[in-house]
């Protein structure tokens, strides 16, 4: 488990996946407390080592994707949250249900950005500098390359994605997480609205 960036109020840990598999964080929160962006598969010393860290509350799937041994990280005490239609397609209850109203707390939110999958979403650290975790949504096509938009043949629909991607263009962030990612490579920041907005605005002018 390797520490990324370190707010006054919240760190940020990547503690596994990224290459063949998505991307797994930890966020210690001080109000929220220990947020998992993604689910590693549970093993009880990574559980021990991500409490000794911050306290173990939520579970928070941006897709699908990261969905690995649910059962077991709630039993550890993590909420699942995740978009309703990710929760139908995986067969799982959620123990809250998305919307873009939801707020973990004062500075934590959420952006629904379906499109990669029917309940993509992304969640957002508002408080400067700023972070969004955007799971599948964007990506990175080689480890040294600023996330994109990149097409996928299983796509829910390319044209949501390119409409979320819009929405992004108001929105300021200086460091970005996806499921893809090569330590030590792929840049998350500083500056990350700027260079991703780049990356989406040729993207545009090609499509």
């Amino acid at each position: 488990m390797q520490k990324l960036c370190s707010f006054f109020d919240r760190d940020v840990y990547h503690v596994e996946g990224g290459q063949g598999s998505p991307a797994v964080y930890f966020v210690a929160d001080r109000d929220a407390g220990g947020i998992l962006v993604n689910a590693p598969r549970f093993r009880p010393e990574l559980q021990a080592g991500l409490s000794a860290i911050a306290p173990l509350r939520v579970l928070f799937l941006p897709s699908r994707f990261g969905a690995q041994d649910l059962a077991q990280w709630q039993t550890a005490g993590c909420r699942l949250v995740a978009q309703p239609a990710e929760s139908k397609a995986l067969g799982v209850p959620v123990d809250v249900p998305l919307d873009s109203k939801l707020r973990l707390t004062r500075t934590i939110d959420f952006l629904p950005m379906s499109g990669r999958t029917t309940g993509s979403c992304a969640m957002r650290l508002r408080n400067k500098p700023g972070a969004v975790f955007f799971g599948p949504i964007l990506e990175s096509e080689t480890a040294w390359q600023w996330p994109s938009l990149i097409p996928h043949a299983d796509d829910a629909s390319w044209e949501m994605r390119i409409f979320g991607s819009l929405g992004l263009r108001d929105i300021r962030y200086a460091y970005a997480f996806t499921d893809t990612y090569t330590a030590g490579h792929t840049p998350i920041g500083p500056d990350a609205d700027a260079a991703i907005q780049m990356q989406l605005q040729a993207v545009l002018d090609a499509d």
